[in-house]
C-alpha cells in the first residue's frame, strides 16, 4: 500500500507534520483497529514512530526522511506531543511508543497472526518471543534471526522472511538502520506490516528495564533511561530534545515543513 494513497484514505486532517514527516494523529484503539485491518486485508504498510530522537536524525540525513516518507508513522513520546501542541494547537490524542502499544495491539488481535521478530541479540530475541507468546497466545511468534549480522548473510535472512511470509514483522535495529533495512529488503512479497520497533525486545526480555510506571505517567521515561545509560543516551536527551524543540520553533515561524498537516 502507498502510503501516500494511505494518507489520503486515512484523511488529512488525521495528520500532523513534525520537521517535515506527517505523524498519524489517531486515538489507540482507533490505531489498533487500523494495523488490524491493514493485516486482514493483507494491505503491505511498513510502519514506524516519531520521537525527538529520530526526528533530529531524518532532519539532517535525507535519505532516512526519503525512507520514512513511505512508512506509517505513530507518534512517539512527550517531544512530538509538545511539537504537535507547538504547532497545532493540541497534542496527539494518544502517546502510541511502540514499546507498550506494540505488544498491546497484538494482545489485542483476535485472529491468529504469524509473528516474525528480527533483531536484538539472539538471546534477547528468544526472551521477548516467550514473552510476546504467554501475552498473545492465539498468535505464533518466530525468531528469524538477531540483529548483528553482515551484509553477506542478508540474502538468506530475507528469503527466510519470505519462506515465512509473517503477518507481522518486528524489526528491532535502532535506528535509522531498522528502517533503511525495511525499505530496502522488504516489500509485500515477505511480510504485511512490517514494523520498526527500537529497543521493544530487549524491554520485552528485561535486560533493558524500564521506567516504574509512576514515571512512565509523568511522561519522565526519558529521564529514567537517560538516569539507567548515560553515556550511551546523554547526547540524544540533553542535547538532542532542547536541539528538536528549537527546530520545531523554527518550523512553526518559517511555515517550512508544514506539509499536509498544514489545514490544522
Amino acid at each position: 500500500m502507498n502510503m501516500h494513497t494511505a494518507r489520503a484514505a486515512i484523511g488529512r486532517d488525521t495528520l500532523k507534520t513534525i520537521l517535515g514527516i506527517p505523524v498519524l494523529a489517531i486515538r489507540w484503539d482507533d490505531a489498533i483497529a487500523l494495523l488490524a485491518q491493514l493485516v486482514a486485508e493483507r494491505r503491505f504498510t511498513k510502519v514506524s514512530f516519531l520521537n525527538a530522537h529520530n526526528a533530529n536524525i531524518a532532519y539532517t540525513d535525507t535519505t532516512f526522511a526519503e525512507a520514512l516518507d513511505d512508512f506509517l508513522i505513530l507518534p512517539d513520546g512527550v517531544g512530538v506531543d509538545m511539537a504537535a501542541k507547538l504547532l497545532y494547537g493540541a497534542p496527539f490524542p494518544n502517546n502510541l511508543n511502540g514499546t507498550d502499544f506494540i505488544p498491546a495491539f497484538l494482545k489485542a488481535s483476535s485472529r491468529p497472526l504469524t509473528v516474525g521478530l528480527l533483531g536484538a541479540t539472539r538471546v534477547n530475541a528468544e526472551a521477548a518471543s516467550s514473552k510476546l507468546s504467554a501475552l498473545a497466545v492465539q498468535h505464533t511468534f518466530v525468531v528469524i534471526h538477531d540483529g548483528y549480522f553482515s551484509a553477506a548473510e542478508e540474502p538468506t535472512i530475507v528469503d527466510k522472511i519470505e519462506m515465512l511470509r509473517p503477518d507481522v514483522l518486528l524489526v528491532a535495529m535502532g535506528v535509522p538502520r531498522q528502517e533503511l533495512w525495511i525499505a530496502r529488503h522488504i516489500d509485500q512479497r515477505h511480510c504485511t506490516l512490517p514494523i520498526a520497533v527500537g529497543a521493544l525486545l530487549d524491554f520485552l526480555s528485561g535486560t533493558v528495564p524500564r521506567a516504574p510506571l509512576w514515571m512512565r505517567r509523568l511522561r519522565l521515561e526519558w529521564l529514567f533511561r537517560l538516569w539507567i545509560e548515560p553515556g550511551r543516551l546523554w547526547r540524544r536527551y540533553v542535547v538532542g530534545n532542547p536541539l528538536f524543540l528549537w527546530r520545531v520553533v523554527g518550523q512553526k515561524f518559517s511555515g517550512a515543513g508544514a506539509g499536509p498537516g498544514a489545514n490544522h
